[in-house]
């Protein structure tokens, strides 16, 4: 059978860190787990499981600390996990099967789906996804192809049904929000998946203060000719939510009309719903609010086609005396969140 290091690295976990553990040590082989500068009893119950635990100082990057992790692994396979997860009896069995088959086949990366995404306020939108979790710890290099032939240098990716159950005890849009902006200022150039994650951690978890502190950035990112038609609709949607904070009508008007130039989103729509019922023009924010769930799709943040909108329209009806018009739509905002 395949050996397993578990992998982690962690801070201040002393709540959650015995129910991850508990439901991994009889999985893995071995367990490393780094610590960046915990002050509880973290580091404690680590070691009570028999984990080989490691100071790390923390440089505000997540990927420099994982690789850290990474690098002390001795068994075939390494198991990347946060703290805050855990794998229930069913699950457990399932890895066990996966320890089977991955003697027979030759597998770089097993994925599992994440689950209980839409049970907190986090980036994703969606309740269960696939991530990747499990790696082979060394690949072997193998050249194919009979002539003009090559090294095969594409992962062998596995998705298994293994449910990872998150369990998030906080909200991490501080910290990460504040590591963005700590990339940004080194210069460090931001790919197009950290664009969106960066604009929907702002949507999500974002406060006034931290939309002000992003303004330059997308600015910059929205006139940014190598920035993709999908990530200058991002930014127009962040510079319009700023507009609304600032009561800036000029900034409003010049993004929501650069994102009408293709098909407006849901999210642009709810910011100009949020301006005129700001405004005290009830009639127009319907319009928009209307827009935003029924006529437009999310880019960002679905609950902004979704539990949001409604929301926003039973308090104009409310505001209109219509109680009955508003009941509805609470109703349907509700039956939304129930599904």
């Amino acid at each position: 059978m395949v050996t397993i290091s578990l992998c982690m690295i962690v801070k201040d976990e002393e709540d959650c860190l015995g129910r991850c553990l508990d439901s991994l040590k009889d999985l893995v082989d071995e367990m490393i787990i780094v610590d960046t500068g915990s002050t509880d009893r973290t580091k404690e119950i680590a070691k009570s499981y028999g984990a080989k635990v490691l100071d790390y100082e923390w440089k505000w990057d997540f990927a420099d600390a994982r690789n850290f992790a990474f690098a002390q692994a001795t068994c075939d396979y390494i198991y990347s996990a946060d703290a805050d997860e855990e794998l229930d009896e069913e699950n457990q069995k399932r890895f066990r099967a996966l320890k089977d088959d991955l003697c027979e086949f030759d597998i770089d990366i097993v994925q599992m789906y994440y689950c209980n995404q839409l049970s907190f306020r986090t980036v994703y939108n969606y309740d269960r996804e696939l991530r990747p979790k499990l790696f082979k710890r060394v690949r072997p290099f193998i050249w194919e192809d009979p002539i003009h032939e090559q090294v095969c240098i594409d992962p062998v990716i596995c998705n298994s049904e293994i449910e990872i159950i998150h369990r998030p005890k906080e909200n991490h849009a501080g910290r990460d929000l504040h590591s963005f902006r700590r990339a940004i200022n080194q210069g460090r150039r931001i790919s197009k998946r950290l664009h969106n994650l960066y604009a929907r951690e702002l949507l999500m978890g974002g406060t006034p203060e931290d939309f002000i502190k992003s303004k330059d950035f997308f600015l910059r990112s929205a006139l940014d000719n190598n920035r993709s038609l999908d990530e200058i609709k991002e930014a127009c949607c962040i510079l319009t939510h700023i507009g609304v904070l600032e009561n800036d009508p000029l900034l409003i008007l010049k993004y929501a009309l650069k994102d009408a130039i293709t098909e407006m989103s849901s999210e642009m729509c709810y910011e100009l719903g949020e301006f005129y019922f700001g405004q005290g023009d009830v009639d127009e924010a319907i319009v928009w609010y209307y827009n935003a769930a029924y006529e437009c799709e999310s880019i960002l943040d679905i609950k902004r086609s979704g539990t949001m909108p409604r929301l926003a329209l039973a308090k104009c009806y409310r505001a209109l005396g219509n109680e009955e018009q508003a009941l509805d739509y609470e109703r349907e905002a509700a039956e939304l969140d129930e599904a």
